[in-house]
């Protein structure tokens, strides 16, 4: 695995109907989406940047549905040792919702929540599997910011700093929200977190060329526009809206 433990290397779409799904993003974003399942038995198609693969849409089942899935999106962090991140997991009050398994020639990964509900994959590549770029602040089309809204931020400061080896260099003032709490691995800044309501939940933000193109496509395509345009640091707007399908999104780029 090229990169480094604590890394977001990867980026799923779980919906109801993939094909609505597949027509919103390509609009909305730019992506590409397969057009058929690469993956027997399961409805897996990949997530295509302009420049790279940045994650992909999975198709929920009827048994997925049944055990409560619904849509939405969810990252993986890469680690050094899935079995050995799961047990960190379940000893530090986190649930583990499916464990460590393999896909060949791709890696090992389970899905599991911390103590809060938010849920994410942990993964390790498998060997020559290459350096994933699904997250790449200055890249099109790719994850660019991953923001964890939790009813506890000192807890999940905790949980995944001794799990992943996050740290907390810098904040930012949000009034009565409290602080804006931006997340490092070594000197990469993946994100960050703020108070929020449970359950506690992750959003990934990706990136597009324009935020206004994007707000016509998202109208145009079903989508419902939740907060923003919003201006951020640096220059940049962000989105935060619901899909067709029910699955929340982000998007960062210039107005």
């Amino acid at each position: 695995m090229a990169n480094k433990h604590g890394e977001f290397i990867w980026y799923e779409l779980m919906t109801n109907d993939l094909e609505g799904a597949r027509a919103f993003y390509q609009s909305v974003v730019g992506w590409r989406i397969g057009a058929a399942s690469d993956m027997p038995g399961m409805d897996y198609r990949m997530i295509e940047a302009p420049d790279a693969t940045v994650g992909r849409a999975m198709q929920i089942s009827a048994d997925m549905a049944g055990q409560g899935a619904r849509s939405g999106w969810v990252g993986y962090v890469g680690v050094e040792d899935v079995d050995a991140s799961v047990e960190a997991i379940k000893a530090m009050g986190g649930a583990v919702h499916m464990g460590p398994s393999d896909i060949p020639d791709v890696g090992r990964f389970a899905m599991a929540a911390d103590p809060r509900g938010a849920l994410f994959y942990v993964m390790r590549g498998a060997v020559g599997s290459g350096t994933s770029t699904a997250f790449a602040p200055d890249r099109l089309g790719h994850a660019v910011w991953n923001e964890l809204s939790t009813p506890d931020p000192d807890g999940a400061h905790a949980f995944y700093g001794k799990l992943f080896g996050w740290t907390n260099p810098e904040s930012m003032p949000m009034g009565e929200q409290g602080e804006y709490r931006f997340l490092h691995t070594g000197n990469l800044r993946l994100g960050a977190t703020m108070r929020g309501p449970a359950p506690a939940f992750w959003q990934p933000y990706f990136s597009v060329a324009s935020i206004e193109a994007a707000i016509a496509a998202l109208k145009a395509g079903g989508g419902t526009l939740e907060q923003g345009p919003h201006e951020v640091p640096g220059g940049d707007h962000i989105i935060i809206g619901t899909d067709p399908q029910g699955a929340r999104f982000a998007l960062a780029g210039p107005l």
